[in-house]
C-alpha cells in the first residue's frame, strides 16, 4: 500500500493537496495538527482495493466465519487473532518442553520457542514476548484512532445533510477562532429543533456561562491591593499599567497610588511607566530585583493601592520561573494578571498561560482587541483554563481603550466579526467532517467535559 504524506498551511490546503493528488476517493488514514500547519496522510481507494483482494485465504475454516465481510477492520481483527494464538501456543510449548526436562524453573523465566518459516528456532524471553504484545496493543490503538476518525468524518458528513442547523453553527464557531474540538462539543450538544437565531442565541448563553468576569471595579480600584501585570514582550504591560492608574487617578486621586516597575532590562525600558507617572503626578519606582522590590513595597505600604509593571519575558525562558518567584517571596499578597495577546494563537495562548501559571494566576486582562481578526481563540482558552477575566484592551489611547470585561458584548463580538478578508484561512463546508475527524484524540478532552451546559 502507498501512503502518503500531504502538509499544508492548514487543513483546507492539506485537503486540497489530496484531492489533487489522489482524487476525490483518497482514503484518510489521519489528520492531525503539527507545529506548522497540518498533517495528513493518504492513500488511493484502489490501493485499499488491491490490498483487500489479495489478502491469502484463511487457514483455518474452523476458526474463522467464512462469511465475515472483507474489511479493514476484519483484517485487523484476523491479524490480531493469529498473533494471539501463536503467543498462546508458543507459550504452551515452552511450558511442556520445561515440565518434560523436571526443571524447577517457572514458566514466567523460561524462554519462549518460536518456529521460524525456515524451521529454525529462536528463542524469545517472556520480556521480549510482553513486548511484543504491548507494541501489538498499540498498533491496535493507534488502528482504533484511525477507525474511529473515520466514523467522525462520515458521521459528520451525514449531519450536514440533515441538520444544516447544527453545520451552520459549527461553521460559524470554527470561523470566529474557537477551537475544532469546543465547536464540536457546543455542536452536538445543541437543542434539536431551533432555528439558525435561537441556536446562535443557545450558544451565546453556553458561552457566557463558562466566561469568567468580574462583575465591577470594586475587586480593583476600590478594594485596593497589589496587582502585578505579567505576560511575553510585546502584549501592552505597560501601556495597560498606565491605563488602569489613569482610571484609578480619575476614580480616587494621586495620593494613595503606587507605581513600580520591574523592567530594567530593555534600554529604557522604565522610562516609559516614568513618563506616564510624570503626567498623573505619580512617582514611579524601579526595582531590579527581589530585595528591591521588597524595599520598594515597604515604602509604599501606606498605599491604597499598587500597581506592578513587570519585564517581558518569553513563555519558554527560565525568568519566567524567577519572575514568579520574586512575585511570590515578598511576603505581600500580590495578585498576578496575565495579559494576553488577541493577535495570539490558541496554541501559543495555552502555551503562555502553563508557563505562567507558576505558583497561580488571579485573572488575565485582554490586550491588541482592536488588532485581531478574531477573538473565539482568545475566549476559548479562558473558558478552558477557568481565568477570572478582567478588562479587555483595545487601543493605545490612555485611559479611554480599556474597558471592564463584558461577557456578553465579547462573545457578540468574537461571532460577529467580518472575515471575508481572511477566507483563504477559512474552513468550506466539505473540510467540516474532516475537522471533526481530527478533533477524535483531543488532548484537552478533561477540559471540555468540564463546560457547563445548564
Amino acid at each position: 500500500m502507498n501512503i502518503r504524506r500531504f502538509f499544508g498551511k492548514n487543513s483546507r490546503e492539506a485537503l486540497s493537496q489530496v484531492r489533487k493528488e489522489l482524487g476525490e476517493d483518497a482514503v484518510i488514514l489521519s489528520n492531525r495538527a503539527v507545529n506548522g500547519g497540518n498533517e495528513i496522510m493518504a492513500f488511493k481507494e484502489e490501493d485499499m482495493n488491491a490490498m483487500v483482494s489479495n489478502e491469502p485465504e484463511r487457514r483455518d475454516t474452523q476458526r474463522y466465519d467464512s462469511n465475515e465481510p472483507t474489511t479493514l477492520l476484519s483484517l485487523l481483527n484476523k491479524k490480531n487473532r493469529d498473533q494471539a494464538e501463536d503467543f498462546r501456543s508458543n507459550k504452551a510449548e515452552a511450558f511442556h518442553a520445561r515440565t518434560s526436562d523436571h526443571t524447577d524453573i517457572s514458566i514466567q523465566s523460561a524462554p519462549v520457542h518460536l518456529t521460524t518459516s525456515h524451521g529454525a528456532q529462536q528463542l524469545v524471553t517472556p520480556q521480549e514476548a510482553s513486548k511484543q504484545m504491548a507494541d501489538m496493543l498499540n498498533e491496535m490503538r493507534n488502528m482504533r484512532s484511525v477507525i474511529e476518525s473515520q466514523l467522525t468524518t462520515i458521521s459528520w458528513g451525514n449531519i450536514q445533510q440533515r441538520d444544516p442547523i447544527k453545520s451552520k453553527v459549527l461553521s460559524t464557531l470554527l470561523a470566529a477562532g474557537f477551537s475544532a474540538a469546543l465547536s464540536r462539543a457546543l455542536a452536538e450538544k445543541l437543542p434539536a429543533n431551533l432555528d439558525n437565531e435561537k441556536a446562535m442565541g443557545w450558544i451565546k448563553a453556553i458561552l457566557a456561562k463558562n466566561l469568567s468576569t468580574i462583575e465591577n471595579e470594586t475587586e480593583v480600584l476600590d478594594r485596593g491591593g497589589i496587582f502585578a501585570l505579567i505576560g511575553p514582550t510585546g502584549v501592552g504591560k505597560t501601556t495597560t499599567t498606565a491605563k488602569l492608574a489613569a482610571r484609578y487617578v480619575m476614580k480616587h486621586g494621586t495620593q494613595k497610588l503606587g507605581l513600580i516597575t520591574t523592567d530594567a532590562y530593555r534600554v529604557g525600558g522604565h522610562e516609559q511607566l516614568r513618563i506616564y507617572g510624570k503626567i498623573l503626578g505619580v512617582m514611579v519606582h524601579a526595582v531590579k530585583d527581589e530585595a528591591d522590590l521588597k524595599i520598594a513595597l515597604n515604602e509604599l505600604k501606606g498605599k491604597h493601592t499598587i500597581l506592578i509593571d513587570t519585564v517581558g519575558v518569553s513563555q519558554r525562558d527560565r525568568m519566567v520561573a524567577e519572575q514568579i518567584a520574586m512575585l511570590s517571596n515578598t511576603n505581600a499578597p500580590i495578585k498576578k494578571l496575565l495579559c494576553l495577546n488577541a493577535t495570539s494563537t490558541g496554541e501559543t495562548l495555552t502555551d503562555v498561560i502553563k508557563a505562567y501559571k507558576g505558583k497561580g494566576l488571579d485573572g488575565c486582562i485582554i490586550t491588541k482587541l482592536d488588532e485581531a481578526a478574531t477573538i473565539g481563540n482568545t475566549l476559548d482558552v479562558i473558558i478552558r483554563e477557568k481565568l477570572k477575566l478582567y478588562y479587555a484592551a483595545n487601543g493605545q489611547r490612555v485611559p479611554e481603550d480599556i474597558h471592564l470585561a463584558n461577557k456578553q458584548l465579547l462573545i457578540h463580538h468574537a461571532l460577529r466579526l467580518n472575515t471575508e478578508g481572511n477566507s483563504p484561512f477559512q474552513f468550506q463546508n466539505e473540510d467540516l467532517p474532516f475537522v471533526m475527524g481530527n478533533t477524535v484524540n483531543a488532548g484537552n478532552s478533561s477540559q471540555l467535559s468540564e463546560i457547563n451546559y445548564v
